[in-house]
């Protein structure tokens, strides 16, 4: 199992250390436009492999995609990242044309890999590798989905005051402040809704400040996190390369699910080997179906620009 991840900026090489510590893939790329980057992140990163136990090789570099040739999984994480008070959509202009010419190196020399989308804004940049790549939809995956309901299980186990391994949640369409839906209704600690522990009134504080979770990240950090989407990467990538048939929320190609046609939106989808093996229909109830249309003509509005 060969993996490429492409940007060696503090997201991609947390991709790559969350794949190579798992040790399910036999190498992980790392490529970078910037001279010797992706080389000394690989170093750095091979001499931690006798300390954490795994054997995956991991290699640097710079801007020579043949090197990335038969890659089975490929990530995509270029692109600049989101400055304090930026917006992911304002991202759009310079990062869109990175990741067409990014998705393109690829594809021409791993002609039947699946492609992971990290790059902002995320469910735009999904949509664009679809329409200018000749890749299967099922081939081409959003990752934030699996990033914002990570998000919302830290948030819930919080409020709760439990461990996070208790909590199951998921967060559904677009990847952004606005966009998201924690489904908070659906959300379980060991089985039973957590609306049995937490009022009305803390769980709608639970689902805005996982709505805000990037961006109080960047705040806080002056740039955009990187060890949660890492390991939401990793996790995704496990799934697809073990054929787990694990479900995660993720950006995929709609093309009727959910009432929404030629779109890129966060929902429900079981990973394995072919990349989305399916996309699950959960019922939605009026409240939250209106809050999907809302996010969806966000996404739209975002995708225009392209």
């Amino acid at each position: 199992m060969k993996i490429t991840v492409v940007g060696a900026g503090a997201v991609g090489a947390s991709c790559a250390e969350y794949i190579a510590i798992k040790n399910f893939a036999s190498e992980v790329v790392l490529l970078d436009i910037k001279e010797g980057y992706a080389e000394g992140k690989a170093m750095d990163l091979m001499q931690t492999a006798s300390l954490n136990g795994f054997d995956t090789k991991i290699t640097g570099i710079t801007n020579d995609y043949s090197k990335t040739a038969d890659s089975d999984i490929c990530v995509i994480t270029s692109g600049i990242p989101r400055k304090p008070g930026m917006t992911r959509e304002e991202l759009i202009g310079i990062n869109a044309g990175i990741v067409k010419t990014v998705s393109s190196s690829l594809i021409q020399y791993s002609p039947n890999t699946i492609i992971i989308v990290v790059s902002n804004p995320m469910d735009t940049m999904t949509y664009l590798v679809h329409k200018s790549t000749n890749l299967p939809k099922h081939k081409i995956i959003g990752m934030g989905g699996a990033l914002d309901s990570a998000r919302f299980k830290y948030r819930l186990a919080e409020a709760l005051g439990g461990p996070i391994s208790d909590v199951d949640g998921m967060v559904i369409a677009g990847h952004s402040d606005t966009g998201m839906i924690p489904l908070t209704r659906l959300a379980t600690r060991n089985g039973v809704p957590v609306s049995e522990f937490l009022s009305d009134e803390r769980l709608k504080q639970v689902a805005e400040d996982t709505k805000v979770g990037g961006a109080t990240l960047t705040k806080l950090l002056g740039t955009s996190a990187w060890y949660a989407p890492g390991a939401a990467v990793s996790a995704m990538a496990q799934a697809i390369a073990c054929d787990t048939k694990k479900v995660f929320p993720c950006s995929a190609l709609l093309e009727g699910e959910y009432g929404f046609n030629d779109i890129c939106l966060g929902v429900p989808v079981v990973l394995g080997k072919n990349g989305i093996e399916e996309i699950i229909k959960i019922k939605l109830n009026d409240a939250e179906i209106a809050n999907m249309k809302e996010s969806a003509n966000g996404v739209k509005s975002v995708n225009d620009l392209l």
